[in-house]
């Protein structure tokens, strides 16, 4: 007869990610050890390993966890209804507030998902696509010329606005003189009012 979930299974291995978030955060994918991660989430190591076979797991799990998160949050605010600086502004804000508290998870898939397998970097880049995919078609929409044969700029663009995203946790902090929503508006701004200059 087959085992049956424990009913804090999920909760457990929520706990689990998000501790080894901190820990590959801090120690970085390599001197991170499963030791470390066991004594952060509070569980021994053999119910570590029962979770999470191996560093490579983790890694995979706390990525697609991130971005599972980021994607289901972009496409519960995209409105194609909308006019469509609108709708950027909305995927931007999307973004930004997805990464809330999520630092740790987002410097793993920064700096971790390189150290993953094929097959698992094949399923993070699905979701990434995905997600990119969906402000791409919004930034074409607002400016087709963009997306010229003879010069794309379309990715370059798409990928600069997330650049502005992506490594905002450089240097924002929660509670200071710019908030997330004001960020938000600036990044938007910048790229509304920049792709009027691209050529």
């Amino acid at each position: 007869m087959a085992r049956t979930r424990a009913q804090d299974f999920e909760d457990k291995q929520r706990a689990i990610v998000e501790s080894a978030a901190q820990v590959f955060a801090e120690q970085g994918m390599d001197k991170a050890s499963m030791a470390q991660i066991a004594s952060q989430a509070q569980v021994s190591k053999a119910l570590l390993y029962h979770y999470y076979p191996s560093k490579t797991a983790l890694i995979s799990a706390i990525i697609l966890t991130h971005l599972e998160e980021v994607d289901a949050a972009v496409e519960q605010a995209d409105d194609p209804a909308l006019p469509p600086r609108q709708r950027l502004r909305r995927l931007i804000g999307a973004v930004l507030e997805a990464y809330r508290g999520a630092d740790n998870q987002h410097k793993v898939q920064l700096n971790g998902t390189a150290t993953l397998p094929d097959e698992q970097r094949a399923e993070i880049l699905m979701l990434e696509r995905r997600i990119v995919r969906r402000f791409a078609a919004v930034l074409d929409e607002i400016n087709p010329d963009l997306n010229d044969k003879q010069r794309p700029l379309l990715t370059p663009v798409t990928m600069s606005l997330f650049g502005m995203m992506n490594w905002m946790y450089m240097w924002f902090r929660d509670g200071g003189r710019i908030s997330r929503e004001d960020y938000a508006d600036v990044a938007t701004t910048l790229i509304l009012e920049g792709i009027k200059a691209v050529r």
